[in-house]
């Protein structure tokens, strides 16, 4: 049996540098409480934080970006109460998210079909500004044609818009972790 070489990039770990978030990563010694506290860890076992910041820092960037794993993080920053270094691993995973986006990996329609953005039914809009005093991050947005938009990189996938828009216009599809997180029997 042939042994494979994985492809590694060595820059990587400077690209998530450079992102805003990113900059935690260095503060970083491995030492495994993030993973302990994780709700998504402890549902998912092949999400760990650890593991993906160790991915970062060996180069990785491929596997990881194109992995659905950077996309479960619920970003309930759990993980920093448990810190010794007060590394914020939600905010690495932002700066892993907006490499993926820059580098082609998801696009906003892929956001949408992955459950990781919300999209408006433009034909059952009614305009009556509901999405848009909801969101407590503002994104919902009237567009120039008088209809509601989201835009789907900026979507937290919180779902508030979809249960408040009384046209039912707003819809968001169930993502991956959701599913394995409920095949897991966790509420």
């Amino acid at each position: 049996m042939a042994k494979t070489k994985t492809k590694t990039d060595p820059q990587f770990s400077a690209e998530v540098l450079a992102e805003p978030g990113g900059e935690h990563l260095n503060s970083c010694f491995a030492c495994g409480a993030c993973s302990g506290i994780c709700p998504v860890s402890q549902a998912i076992p092949d999400f760990d934080p650890r593991k993906i910041i160790h991915m970062v820092r060996i180069g990785l960037s491929e596997r990881l970006l194109s992995s659905d794993l950077i996309w479960y993080c619920s970003g309930c920053r759990s993980c920093v109460f448990v810190c010794p270094q007060e590394v914020n691993f939600a905010d690495i995973m932002k700066a892993l998210y907006r490499l993926a986006m820059k580098q082609g990996y998801v696009t906003p329609d892929k956001l949408v079909a992955m459950g990781k953005g919300a999209e408006v039914q433009r034909d059952l809009c009614v305009s009556c500004l509901t999405c848009v005093r909801v969101c407590p991050w503002e994104i919902p947005k009237i567009d120039h044609s008088g209809l509601a938009a989201i835009d789907a990189e900026e979507c937290r996938a919180c779902g508030i818009c979809v249960a408040e828009c009384p046209a039912q216009a707003i819809t968001l599809n169930e993502s991956e972790d959701e599913r394995l997180i409920a095949a897991c029997g966790i509420k």
